[in-house]
Formats: C-alpha cells, structure tokens, sequence
C-alpha cells in the first residue's frame, strides 16, 4: 500500500515536470512580438534636461534670425528707401550739375551762406549729404526729424532743435551705425581736415571735420549751439553728426564735428569732389 502511493505521488511529480517542460519549450519556440519589450522608464531630471536643451536650440534659432533681420533686411530694404529719397530730390534739384569753371588762383567768395527755412514736417527730405571718406558714391538723405520711423527708414535725421546747414551755430543730425541703412557706420574712420559736402535746394555747403567725442546718452550738450558749453554764444557753423558706440553696441554716442569752411549757390554748380555723384544721383552721370 505504501509502496502504491509512493509511486502515484511520484507520478504526479513527474507529470507536472513534463508540462513545465513543454510549456516552456512552446515558450522558446513562439516569436517574440515587436513593442512588447517594456523600455526603461526616462527619469525626469533626464526628461527635463532634454526639454531644457530643446528650448535652448528653439532659442538660439531665433535669436539667429534676428541677428540676420537686423543686419542685414533692414539695411537691405532701408538703403533702397534712402537711395529713392536721394533721387527724387536730386531729379528736383534746380541748377548745374558741371562744377564751376576756376576764376582764379583764389576761391570765389559768394558772400554770407543762404540758409533755407527749415522744414515744417517731419520726414520731409531737405538735403543730401556727401562724405568722401566712406567712399565715392556715398550720398545719403537729409530728412527732418530724429523719431524712430524716420532714422529706421530714411536715415541721417536733423535734430529740430538745431540750426539748419550753413547758419551759424549748431547743425545737428543723427544716424544709425550697424542697422537700418548704417548711415554712419564709418564715422570713427574721419580724419582732420576730412570734407564734408551738404547739398540743400540753395546750393552746397563744405565743411572740415575737426575732431571727435565719446559721450553718455545722457549728453544732450553736444547739440547746444556751441557744443558742450552752456550759455555761449555761436561764432562758428558747424556740423555734429551724432551715432551709437560702439559700433555693435548703444551704451554710448560717438560725436563728429566739423565747421563750416565754405558755400556756393546752386546756381555755381557742386564742388569738383563730389561732381560725378551729383550728375550720377540725378540720373545724368
């Protein structure tokens, strides 16, 4: 009897043994199915350092742009609007485009400069400007005015505070450096004795620069009619050409001042310097 249930219980064993045996070769033998492997669980200091690092290029993408727009479109896009003004005021413009013939070994003195009135509105364009020193062809707009839209656009605005070319006293614009046109992007490059050529419906102004000046924001001197010196009395005409410093930056403001060396009528003709740009801005060079 002991012996019978010795072997039925031994039975039993064997067959549970047998069907582990072939559920686990029927295991081995059926293919695995794809995805069904469980894949580590991201901790989420791991998770966060990869949303931190995505944003990050977002940002640096963007920032990129915008350093391209800045420099380049708006320069792009300002230079036409500037290079149009030019022309249509240079198309308007009444008088020769030949520089006057030579009289003598002396100058010809034309008497007192003639200063014209200055403009009643903002963004109205009453001159151009010639600087022989940031290169042959470059002739840029006056334009009255000193508000965002007419710097960003048209370029060298004249502070309405100011006189107007060729009066004694004080005849103040400012321009952009690196943006917009860059205007006065090469205004640290003036030397003494530079010429500097404003062109006006009454005729040509030629003044020196004399030296320049690094100052605050806060400077607001530089555009009294003596600059930098209170309650003195103008004996000079001059030129101030006002920018940001440095040239990528605006936690300062680079000044340039010239005076006023001499002025012939419209009717004379433009100086020789900047002859060939007068008759090329009016279509006839």
């Amino acid at each position: 009897m002991e012996r019978t249930d010795t072997a039925a219980h031994a039975d039993v064993h064997m067959d549970e043994l047998l069907s582990s045996s072939g559920r686990r070769s029927r295991s081995a033998r059926r293919p695995s199915r794809p995805g069904r492997a469980q894949r580590p669980k991201q901790g989420f200091f791991r998770t966060l350092v990869q949303v931190i690092g995505e944003l990050l290029i977002t940002c640096g993408i963007i920032l990129l742009l915008f350093v391209v727009w800045e420099l380049w479109w708006t320069n792009i896009s300002a230079n036409d609007a500037q290079q149009h003004a030019v022309q249509e005021f240079s198309h308007n413009f009444q008088g020769p485009l030949t520089p006057p013939a030579p009289a003598g070994p002396a100058p010809v003195d034309y008497g007192p400069p003639v200063v014209s009135a200055a403009p009643s509105s903002t963004g109205e364009v009453f001159g151009v400007i010639y600087i022989p020193r940031f290169g042959d062809t470059y002739s840029r707009p006056l334009v009255q005015g000193t508000t965002t839209a007419v710097l960003d656009t048209l370029g060298l605005g004249h502070y309405e505070s100011t006189t107007m070319p060729g009066a004694v006293g004080n005849f103040a614009v400012a321009g952009h450096r690196q943006t917009h046109g860059a205007v006065l992007d090469s205004i640290h490059t003036l030397a003494p004795g530079d010429k500097i050529y404003i062109q006006t419906v009454d005729g040509y102004y030629t003044y020196v620069f004399r030296n320049n000046q690094i100052v605050l924001p806060s400077r607001t001197d530089v555009l009294l009619p003596v600059p930098t010196a209170k309650d003195a009395v103008p004996t000079q005409s001059i030129l101030t050409m006002t920018s940001c410093n440095p040239r990528f930056g605006a936690e300062e403001r680079i000044i340039a001042y010239s005076v006023l060396e001499s002025w012939q009528p419209a009717s004379a003709g433009p100086p020789a310097a900047i002859a060939a740009q007068v008759a090329a801005n009016a279509g006839k060079g």
